[in-house]
């Protein structure tokens, strides 16, 4: 495919920069990327190549996993870190990141979202609407069961119950219940969807091999409670960010779904203060700088929320809420514990 192939060659002309997004629980070691697989896992066994032609035989952005076997390109980093499927979501995502253009919009049919294609802005609007409010329903019963008691101002996620799920490309397609969370931008528009698929009788992620999938524009959006203006917390997970706003329910907060999208989360012109709620890992420390760094070139001031385990919502299930709201209250500025903390039980 002509155009795969032409990003994959872009790509591979900022190779290291890619890395530095997409795989940051890795670092560079002379010609290569090590890092610990395509999913930014960290560790060592797979190496990808920073120099090199543009194609063919060592060409740079190609890469190998040593540990499994795999092997591929920058397309397929883009695909396993951002957990994407189809190659229309994925091909929006490297033009994002090399500020390219979308390919010109492709005539219509009257019929409107019934034949939005798969993974598209509009099939993602068309999934969020299909899908109804989750009070009643798993996804209330998955997130009190991850200790999240409060859901007020949820509006942005919703229950499906009966979702598409596909393996790969080639695998058959069966349907889980799941969470579906809408990913707007600044304006409120709806430009992608992420799904959790879930298991009714855990109450759990469904016993799949990637539970979690976005789907659409995701770069510089997020999923949003409240509407953000002064001040706002910004994190990767559904379940972290919504752990935070138990304690500090009235503040806006976002999940951008993963590190390498919160890195890249955009300001709302109104904004003098983030707050970041970072994960203890590689990943979240690197996408925390990166976003303090962006924060202050602008002057906003950016104020770190640290977890004492993984992320919030492991402090919320391992501690409990007062433990978690004691440790919340520590790291807000005073003035912002009056405004935002007061309604908290």
């Amino acid at each position: 495919m002509k155009t795969a192939t032409d990003l994959a060659q872009r790509l591979g002309r900022q190779a290291e920069a890619v890395c530095r997004y997409y795989l940051s629980a890795g670092h560079r070691e002379g010609r290569y990327w090590l890092v610990g697989d395509a999913r930014n896992t960290p560790g060592r066994s797979m190496f990808v190549r920073l120099t090199g032609p543009e194609s063919g035989k060592g060409a740079a952005g190609k890469w190998t996993d040593a540990a499994t076997g795999e092997h591929g390109d920058l397309l397929d980093v883009i695909r396993e870190s951002c957990g994407l499927i189809d190659f229309k979501d994925i091909a929006d995502e490297a033009r994002a990141f090399l500020n390219m253009p979308s390919p010109g919009p492709k005539p219509q049919p009257r019929q409107g979202w019934r034949h939005a294609a798969t993974g598209s802005r509009e099939a993602a609007r068309r999934l969020f609407a299909m899908s109804r409010p989750i009070s009643g329903t798993i996804v209330e019963a998955y997130l009190r069961e991850r200790g999240i008691a409060s859901l007020r101002g949820t509006e942005s996620l919703r229950f499906h119950p009966r979702c598409y799920y596909r393996p790969d490309e080639h695998g058959p397609t069966v349907t889980w219940p799941a969470m579906i969370a809408a990913v707007t931008d600044l304006d409120g528009q709806i430009t992608g969807a992420h799904r959790t698929w879930l298991d009714t009788r855990r109450r759990d992620k469904a016993p799949i091999d990637t539970p979690r999938r976005a789907m659409g524009a995701l770069l510089g959006n997020a999923v949003r409670f409240g509407i953000g203006d002064d001040v706002v917390a910004a994190g990767e997970g559904i379940e972290t960010v919504l752990s935070l706003r138990s304690v500090l329910p009235d503040m806006p907060m976002l999940a951008a779904l993963s590190s390498a999208h919160l890195a890249a989360v955009i300001f709302p012109p109104t904004l003098r203060r983030l707050y970041i709620a970072r994960d203890n890992d590689p990943a979240g420390s690197w996408a925390c700088n990166a976003l303090i760094t962006r924060a202050r070139t602008v002057g906003i001031d950016a104020i770190v929320l640290s977890p004492q385990r993984s992320d919030f919502n492991d402090d919320l299930r391992s501690f409990g809420f007062k433990a978690l709201r004691t440790g919340i209250r520590m790291q807000v500025a005073p003035d912002e514990v009056v405004r935002f903390m007061s309604n908290s039980a």
